[in-house]
C-alpha cells in the first residue's frame, strides 16, 4: 500500500541573550550543573517573572524571517504538567495569543520545485531543566539527575502546520530542518549549538493512504537533539505505523520516546492536546502591546536572508549556483567572501579558493570562519596575485597555509620566504634546454605528435624550482622548442 508521509515539527530554539527569560541568570552552556539558578527560575513561592526584552526582539526577528504575522498584541500563557525538570509544575508559554502566526518557509520539494512549507505559530516560552539519564537507554536507565541551569532560558517554538503544506519526506525533513537552522543562525536570533541542546525538536508523523482526504492519528517523538536520530527515528516510526495499518490494527495518538541504543521508538504517554496542558493567561504578567514603530525598526536591522543572498551572488558576482549555496550556508563566510572580493575581483577564483584551500585549513584545525587568522583583504590579495599571473598556484598554497600559521600578509611571506615566482625568459629557456637535454625519450613521443609529454616535462621544471616558475610561460617555452 502506498502511503502519504505527513511530517511537522516543533522546533526549540535557545534564544542568543545573556540573560534567562524571567530571571537575570546567565544562559552561558557549559557551566557546573545547578549553578546558573535563582528563586525565579527555580519557581521558588512568591517569585515574580520580569520579561527579557531581546527574547521578545528576538522572536518577532524569526517571525519577520518565516514570512509571520506579527500580531501587535500578544499574551503569555501557563502551560501545566508535571515533570522532574520543570520545577514550577508549569511552564510559561503562549497559546491563544502568540507573536507570531500563520507563516510559511520556502524549501526545495523533492521535485525541485519551490515548496513552501506552512507555519502555524512561531511563540515564546521558557525552557525546561535537563534530565540526565545513568545510561543512554531510557527504559533501562537506573536512575536520572537533573540539572536546572537550562531551566528558564528563553526559547522561541517553530510549529510546522499539519493541514497546510507539510513536509512531505524524509528529505524534505532533513532539507527542512537544515534551512530553518540556518535562517535563526543567520538572523543571529540563536547560535543553534547542536551538541549543546541550543536546536532541539519534537517530531510529529502520520501516514494515510494515498488518496485519503482525512488525517489518521498521528505519534510525536520528544526531544530530538540530533539530525541523524531524527531521521532513524522518522524511518523506524513510518515502517511501525505502516505495519499497524497493514495488519488491520488501529493507530493511536501517543507521545513516543527514541531509544538510539536500540534505535527503536516506545510509548512515553498518550498524546496531550490543549485541554490536558489547562493553558489559562499568566496572571504574573501584563499582555504585550508591540509598536509598529518596534516592528519597522527590526524589519529594517533584518540581515539579507540565505536564500536571497544566494541569489545576489550568483546575479553580481557570476558565480555557480552550487558556489553560491556553499558560500551562504554561514553568513560570515558569505562576508568574508563579499569583503575579500574588494582587493581581488577575480569573483569565479576567489570562490573556488575559499571553498577548496580555504575551507580545507579550516576544517583540519577545527577553526570557525569568524576566527580564521587570514584577514578578507590578505585573502583577497593572494587571489588576485594568483589570478594575475603574479604567483603560481602552488606557491599560492604555501602562501596560505604560512598565512594562516601567522596572519601575516601575501607581500610579507612571499618576501620573507624568497616565494617571488621565475618569470625571466632567459632563466626559465635555460631550464627547459635542461630538462630537454635529461628527457630524450619523451622528447621522441613529442616531436611523433604525442603532446601528453609535455606535461609532464612542465612538472620535471616545477620540481627543479620548488613550484616557482610560470607554468604558462614554461609551456609556452616547450611548444616553441618542440613544436615550431
Amino acid at each position: 500500500m502506498d502511503y502519504d508521509i505527513i511530517i511537522c515539527f516543533e522546533i526549540h530554539a535557545e534564544l542568543n541573550t545573556e540573560s534567562k527569560l524571567f530571571c537575570g541568570c546567565f544562559t552561558k552552556p557549559g557551566a557546573p550543573p545547578n549553578s546558573h539558578v535563582c528563586p525565579v527560575c527555580t519557581g521558588h513561592p512568591g517569585t515574580l517573572p520580569v520579561l527579557n526584552r531581546k527574547a521578545v526582539e528576538h522572536c518577532i526577528r524569526a517571525g519577520l524571517a518565516f514570512n509571520c504575522k506579527i500580531n501587535r498584541h500578544a499574551r503569555f500563557a501557563r502551560k501545566n504538567y508535571f515533570y522532574p525538570d520543570l520545577p514550577k509544575g508549569y511552564q510559561i508559554s503562549q497559546y491563544e495569543l502568540p507573536l507570531c502566526e500563520d507563516g510559511e518557509f520556502e524549501i526545495e520539494g523533492d521535485d525541485g520545485v519551490p515548496y513552501p512549507v506552512g507555519i502555524k505559530r512561531i511563540h515564546l516560552e521558557e525552557d525546561a531543566g535537563k534530565l540526565v539519564h545513568s545510561t543512554k537507554s531510557f527504559d533501562e536507565s537506573r536512575y536520572s539527575l537533573v540539572d536546572y541551569n537550562r531551566s528558564g532560558v528563553p526559547l522561541i517554538e517553530i510549529v510546522s502546520d499539519h493541514t497546510r503544506n507539510p513536509i512531505r519526506s524524509l528529505s524534505e525533513a532533513k532539507r527542512y530542518l537544515e534551512k530553518v537552522r540556518q535562517v535563526l543562525q543567520y538572523i543571529e536570533a540563536s547560535q543553534c549549538i547542536i551538541e549543546e541542546g541550543q536546536f532541539r525538536c519534537d517530531v510529529n508523523i502520520s501516514l494515510r493512504p494515498k488518496g485519503y482526504e482525512g488525517y489518521l492519528e498521528r505519534s510525536e517523538i520528544k526531544n530530538m537533539a540530533s539530525f541523524r536520530a531524527i531521521m532513524d527515528a522518522l524511518t523506524y516510526e513510518i515502517k511501525r505505523q505502516a505495519e499497524i495499518i497493514e495488519s488491520g490494527g488501529e493507530l493511536t495518538q501517543e507521545t513516543r520516546l527514541y531509544d538510539e541504543e536500540k534505535g527503536i521508538t516506545i510509548p512515553m504517554r498518550g498524546k496531550e492536546d490543549a485541554p490536558d496542558y489547562r493553558y489559562f493567561p499568566e496572571p504574573d504578567l501584563v499582555e504585550l502591546e508591540i509598536s509598529q514603530e518596534l516592528i519597522n525598526r527590526i524589519r529594517a536591522e533584518m540581515p539579507e536572508l540565505p536564500r536571497f543572498k544566494a541569489e545576489r551572488l550568483v546575479r553580481e558576482y557570476h558565480i555557480s549556483q552550487t558556489e553560491a549555496s556553499l558560500l551562504t550556508k554561514q553568513r560570515k563566510v558569505s562576508d568574508f567572501f563579499e569583503q575579500s572580493f574588494t582587493y581581488c575581483k577575480d569573483s569565479k577564483k576567489l570562490a573556488s579558493w575559499i571553498i577548496k584551500e580555504l575551507f580545507k585549513l579550516l576544517n583540519e584545525h577545527s577553526v570557525a570562519i569568524e576566527d580564521c587568522p587570514i584577514a578578507p583583504k590578505h585573502f583577497g590579495r593572494l587571489i588576485a596575485m594568483i589570478s594575475q599571473g603574479q604567483l603560481t598556484e602552488p606557491i599560492g598554497r604555501i602562501v596560505l597555509d604560512e598565512m594562516f600559521q601567522t596572519g601575516k600578509s601575501p607581500e610579507i611571506i612571499i618576501q620573507e620566504k624568497d616565494l617571488k615566482p621565475i618569470q625571466q625568459d632567459d632563466v626559465l629557456t635555460q631550464l627547459v634546454e635542461e630538462v630537454i637535454r635529461e628527457n630524450p625519450s619523451a622528447i621522441d613521443k613529442v616531436r611523433q605528435g604525442d603532446t601528453q609529454p609535455i606535461n609532464f616535462l612542465i612538472g620535471q621544471i616545477m620540481r627543479k624550482t620548488g613550484g616557482k616558475a610560470d607554468p604558462h610561460k614554461v609551456r609556452k617555452l616547450l611548444s616553441v622548442k618542440l613544436l615550431s
